[in-house]
């Protein structure tokens, strides 16, 4: 849940200090240096914290014409070897996401002077290490779509029958 609050509160965010940047720009006549790239660093957190939590979902991007046709025990092994595969790509990001935040530690932002580079590219190690959590999960656990947590349906039904 935490994950949908980041996401959602960084979208939120992005809406509310692009419209200053514009007024700012145009009915003050003084443009803010801040606005675009804050934008830009929370469309990062959006997209790899978002990522992780659609993942969990089940609401990712899923091609499964190919999949649907096999036969059950084969439908198991490749959902087995998806996992995995996914699990490779996780470490990946979480690894190599992480030599990147300390290789640009000490940059700064021309644009925000006070923001270390490697500050910025935390969303991508940080997404990693929650996409692998939720892979761990499903291989280990099952698949998790269907909890209360992450199926606003579910509890839009549960509240409608109180």
């Amino acid at each position: 849940m935490t994950c949908i609050w980041v996401a959602g509160l960084s979208v939120l965010t992005i809406a509310l200090i692009i419209p200053w940047g514009v007024f700012a720009r145009y009915v003050l006549g003084t443009g803010s240096s801040w606005p675009e790239p804050t934008a830009i660093l929370l469309m990062m957190v959006f997209t790899f914290i978002g990522a992780a939590a659609s993942y969990r979902a089940g609401a990712h991007m899923a091609v499964a014409m190919l999949t649907e046709r096999m036969p059950p025990e084969l439908r198991k092994t490749m959902s087995i070897v998806s996992q995995l595969l996914m699990a490779t790509i996780c470490l990946f990001m979480a690894i190599w996401g992480t030599k990147l935040c300390m290789s640009t530690w000490n940059q700064f932002m021309s644009s925000l002077p006070t923001l270390r580079v490697g500050i910025t590219y935390m969303p991508i190690p940080v997404g990693g290490v929650l996409t692998l959590i939720f892979v761990l999960e499903k291989l280990l656990l099952g698949d998790q779509s269907n909890r209360r947590v992450v199926r606003f349906d579910l509890v839009e039904e549960s509240e409608g029958a109180a």
